[in-house]
């Protein structure tokens, strides 16, 4: 049985929603037969049982000290060893026909890279706003957010996930795929009808209405001094406070 996909999972504190998300890929894995799903646990230095979860799980796990999810996300890569690299979060869910939507959308090489979407487990008009907006620059774009897929070269040839950037590194990296496909007339994919959960812990923490406060004081940042603005080096509090320190 070989190791065609590398699911890469970049995980900080996820004890509690790492269960839930290896059970889907497994439920996956039964729908394309004669394929091992190499599952990757990047412990991007938790403090609970994130790792021994993983390992009873039958994860492999690899330590990431350095608190940014590009780097979480490249310290996985990098000791994966599947034909397709694929990058989820931990607190998500996958659907049980991704490995087949991926194994087909690979096999077209117009195809570079792509990702599955996502869809809220509840809805508010609080969320319902950042939610369809997002649809509206992924249809623009074909930039889109779940499970992001990729082929092992591909990674390597556009080098990995942007560790300067401790948000929106992946988009940064679609783009990165999006320009490289250009050079052999290749485009990005979405994924039809396998979109991954999207968690709503921030919501549920913050208020469905907190994401245009934060857009609000995020903002101002990035558009001074651009998307350097989140890099690892001295980022504003609004950022760290938000992505890095999660009351979990």
């Amino acid at each position: 049985m070989s190791d065609r996909f590398s699911l890469i999972i970049p995980a900080y504190n996820e004890a509690r929603y790492l269960p839930r998300l290896i059970s889907s890929v497994r439920a996956a894995e039964l729908a394309f037969p004669n394929t091992n799903v190499e599952i990757i646990v990047a412990d991007n230095s938790s403090t609970d049982d994130t790792a021994g979860i993983a390992a009873s799980g039958g994860c492999k796990v690899v330590r990431v000290d350095k608190r940014c999810i590009a780097a979480a996300r490249n310290g996985g890569a990098g000791i994966a060893s599947g034909e397709i690299f694929c990058f989820i979060d931990a607190d998500s869910e996958i659907h049980p026909e991704t490995f087949v939507r991926i194994d087909e959308a690979m096999q077209d090489p117009s195809i570079i890279a792509g990702s599955t979407g996502i869809y809220l487990e509840r809805m508010s008009p609080g969320l319902m706003i950042p939610y369809h907006a997002m649809m509206l620059i992924s249809w623009v774009t074909t930039i889109d957010a779940g499970l992001v897929l990729c082929r092992r070269e591909d990674f390597f040839a556009v080098g990995g996930y942007y560790e300067d950037l401790l948000l929106a590194e992946d988009v940064d990296f679609l783009f990165a795929l999006k320009r490289h496909g250009r050079e052999h007339r290749q485009k990005l994919t979405r994924l039809k009808g396998v979109e991954a959960l999207g968690c709503t812990r921030k919501f549920d923490e913050h208020g469905d209405w907190h994401y245009f406060k934060l857009l609000w004081q995020v903002l101002p940042n990035i558009i001074e001094l651009g998307i350097g603005t989140t890099t690892y080096k001295n980022p504003p509090s609004e950022i760290t406070d938000y992505w890095y320190q999660p009351n979990r």
